[in-house]
């Protein structure tokens, strides 16, 4: 009977999983809800996940990813596509084939994408390039790489701990390279060639309705006397350190420059109006290269500061401070808020300074302000917060410690000096001592849906285990394959998982999946490891679809994608994948 209720919830949660219906994070609540409630499981051992080091392991390296994302410690190579590329179609997708697959090794290749959308999107609108000739090979570029080594996706280190749970050892961080790198390598290669042929022309709105001006903020900035601005030329400094940063203005005195050339030398106290991105305005202030005029003298701008956020304040239409000049409002003078700079469609900053512009309808304040000040504006209605700025926001000069940080990990981790994760929560309470990551950023990087999914088909697969139904499901599976090779079984087990996890997330299929390979090794006498890492690879060969992988659907609107768009080159992987690995994995971990 009791194979029966586990199998029932087993249906139901993959309706729920596949059609969404409700959320991820309460089903896997209901899961573990419902096991305890039919005596399946006892309580203790329903939530037993929880404790798991694979869920401890993947909300380290989610904050770990953050750290390096935050601290421009990857987004900066990001950067350099659009410099190197110069415009050429074929050369500007190989470099972000490469720098993503580099990445997405060693990192949570989410965050990876996430990154490199908008970048895609400029150099799109920079070089009249199709964003849809890029963005899924980009999703697919960090899938492939993903799968060369332990901590390249949750779905390795998930596997990892299960199978020592399991009693058959864990897997080594650089263990999956043998087979994940020639996968990898013939992926880009084949990415290389036929993406800019399969993949469609798509336009995209984005760079008509992108005006780059009105995404800068305009600020001004005093020089103070030990500035390292002091005597140099303007442009050059700016252009290597602060490259979204325009000085269009200088103040000396009583005379107003303006510039028409970037060769003037800075002089101590001149004001400068500049526009520019949120990032650099915090970074100039942070280094002391300029502060804002008439600021407290002790006014600070790190990032470890978990007093205090940058915010946007949008001027609603019942704001009484409409007409208002900015520095004249409460916010000017208060201990506790800072104005830093204004953004505004339409300002012609040489016909504004922001000391004489008046506020008006949707006008975006940046400010550094107390977590107390936040609280009385959100009471009042002369603003309407958004919060997300602050977690926006690259702190360049950490991400030496970030990479030195990272670097350590990864050696720990693959010497044996240390589990991987001990290692993983190690890097993220050095990134916060150091202030590469604050603990606001480190709590909004786990991702709880993520989490609590791994605890709920954990313990569905414990159930299945306890209940005899694992081994039920692997003599169904079997039953095709008699009197077959363990090899044809096995690559059975790779198309079973690459299917499944076309349409479920591939976490669920691998936790799902796992107890049946292994069951299926067992009955077949020979040893399990090889179906072990054939569930890692089948879990994330999520090629043919935008559901089951979260960096697909990233892409899919950004990109203006069909559904149809994913099978044209994702077919072709997952028969790649399949193929290598059936082939392959025998080779690398005998039966």
């Amino acid at each position: 009977m009791s194979i029966w209720i586990v199998s029932l919830i087993l249906v139901v949660t993959l309706y729920l999983l596949i059609t969404q219906r409700i959320p991820v994070d309460v089903t896997a609540i209901g899961i573990i809800v419902v096991l305890m409630v039919t005596r399946i499981l006892p309580p203790l051992q329903a939530v037993l996940g929880f404790a798991n080091p694979a869920v401890i392991t993947v909300a380290a390296m989610l904050m770990v990813s953050q750290g390096m994302i935050r601290t421009g410690a990857v987004g900066f190579i990001g950067q350099k596509v659009i410099k190197y590329s110069k415009g050429s179609p074929r050369l500007s997708l190989i470099v972000t084939l490469l720098i993503v697959a580099v990445a997405s090794a060693f990192i949570n290749n989410t965050p990876v994408v996430v990154l490199f959308i908008p970048i895609i999107l400029n150099l799109s609108c920079e070089y009249n390039l199709s964003p849809s000739k890029f963005l899924i090979p980009v999703s697919y570029a960090s899938i492939l790489a993903g799968t060369c080594t332990l901590i390249g996706t949750s779905t390795n280190i998930i596997i990892s701990d299960l199978s020592v749970m399991q009693g058959y050892g864990g897997i080594g961080i650089f263990e999956l390279s043998p087979l994940g790198i020639p996968i990898a390598v013939i992926g880009l290669a084949f990415l290389y060639f036929f993406a800019p042929i399969l993949m469609p022309g798509h336009t995209t709105p984005t760079c008509e309705m992108e005006d780059r001006e009105d995404k800068r903020y305009l600020a001004e900035l005093s020089v103070p006397p030990n500035s390292p601005l002091v005597g140099q030329d303007s442009g050059p400094f700016l252009a290597k350190r602060y490259p979204t940063l325009f000085l269009f203005e200088i103040v000396r005195g009583p005379r107003i420059i303006p510039l028409s050339d970037d060769s003037l030398p800075i002089a101590p106290h001149d004001l400068m109006l500049v526009k520019g991105s949120a990032s650099d305005l915090i970074a100039i202030l942070n280094d002391t290269v300029a502060e804002l005029p008439h600021a407290d003298e002790h006014l600070n701008f790190s990032a470890s500061d978990q007093n205090t956020l940058i915010v946007e304040l949008i001027i609603p239409p019942q704001s009484s401070l409409i007409g208002e000049r900015l520095l004249d409002t409460h916010l000017q003078g208060d201990p506790n808020a800072h104005i830093i700079a204004i953004k505004r469609r339409s300002l012609h900053y040489s016909a504004q300074k922001i000391h004489s512009v008046r506020l008006m309808v949707g006008d975006i304040v940046l400010v550094r302000c107390s977590i107390d000040k936040l609280q009385q504006i959100r009471a009042g209605a002369d603003f309407i917060i958004i919060e997300d700025v602050h977690h926006e926001i690259i702190h360049k000069r950490k991400a030496r410690w970030a990479i030195l940080i990272f670097t350590g990990l990864i050696a720990a981790a693959s010497s044996g000096l240390a589990d991987i994760m001990v290692c993983a929560l190690a890097g993220v309470l050095l990134m916060v001592l150091t202030g590469c990551l604050n603990l606001r950023d480190a709590y909004r990087a786990i991702r709880g849906d993520i989490l609590l999914l791994i605890v709920g088909t954990i313990a569905l697969g414990a159930a299945m285990e306890k209940t005899g139904a694992t081994q039920l499901y692997a003599e169904w599976f079997l039953s095709p394959f008699k009197n077959t090779s363990p090899g044809v079984v096995l690559a059975g087990i790779i198309l079973l998982t690459s299917i499944s996890t076309q349409i479920l997330s591939n976490n669920a299929t691998a936790v799902l999946i796992l107890p049946i390979a292994i069951a299926t090794a067992l009955a077949l006498n020979v040893n399990p490891k090889p179906f072990i890492v054939a569930v890692c690879f089948g879990a994330s060969a999520c090629f043919a679809s935008p559901i089951g992988y979260q960096t697909n659907l990233l892409v899919y609107g950004p990109g203006n994608y069909r559904f149809s768009d994913y099978l044209k080159l994702g077919i072709p992987l997952n028969i790649l994948v399949i193929v290598m690995g059936s082939l392959l994995i025998p080779v690398f971990w005998p039966f």
